[in-house]
């Protein structure tokens, strides 16, 4: 198995070149990830087109008796995104999925604005160019719920960079989207991890000082 990227700052710069830079600075592209990985390479891409990275928060819902099975998403804009076949395969009620979302929304999601945006809302993405950017994907559920998110608040045209993907995935994502960046399309993906040497967590500290535009994160972090 291939490990494609040194790390998430090499897989930024991997994606920089395949990114159309010049058209995202001036049309000033809202760069928005969908994680805090992805977070640390938006950060880099927004940094070269002169922009700031954002960050839509989402929660994962999973099934009644397995932690581990994903069964939809919710992001902070309230938009759900349900995976119907483990749904039915599972037997689950769309009131327990409902009822999952929302107190995922109430406990989890509202903290984490307060806690790394300072309850600062989500930008308004009416008439915008979105770009949702992730570090990998296994389901690709991150990225779909960014997507409604984003189509949902009338974006005019909605982008996705992705620096490693499923090939499955990356092909489900292209038929939805405006235009898709994938740098490695893998046909029998593990997990993220594997691909890159140094996938070290992204702190805290990190995620608030991009999210609220300090200066003085190092380049090389």
């Amino acid at each position: 198995m291939n490990q494609y990227y040194e790390d998430r700052n090499d897989a930024a710069q991997q994606l920089i070149e395949a990114l159309p830079i010049e058209r995202i600075r001036q049309e000033e592209w809202k760069i928005i990830a969908v994680s805090s990985g992805g977070l640390k390479i938006a950060d880099k891409i927004a940094k070269k087109a002169g922009l700031y990275a954002e960050m839509l928060f989402s929660e994962a819902i999973y099934a009644p008796l397995n932690s581990d099975c994903e069964l939809g998403r919710i992001s902070e804009t309230e938009e759900i995104v349900v995976h119907e076949e483990l749904v039915n395969a599972f037997d689950v009620q769309y009131d327990y999925i409902y009822g999952e979302a929302h107190r995922k929304h109430e406990e989890k999601i509202l903290a984490s604005i307060y806690q790394f945006r300072q309850g600062r809302p989500f930008p308004n993405l009416k008439d915008e160019h979105v770009l949702l950017i992730d570090e990998g994907c296994e389901s690709g559920m991150k990225l779909m719920t960014g997507i409604k998110s984003a189509m949902t608040m009338d974006a005019k045209a909605v982008f996705v960079a992705i620096p490693v993907a499923p090939k499955s995935v990356s092909e489900a994502l292209s038929q939805i989207v405006d235009e898709e960046y994938v740098v490695h399309e893998v046909s029998d993906y593990v997990k993220t991890y594997c691909y890159y040497k140094d996938f070290t967590p992204i702190s805290d500290k990190k995620i608030e000082k991009i999210l609220n535009k300090k200066d003085g994160l190092d380049e090389n972090e």
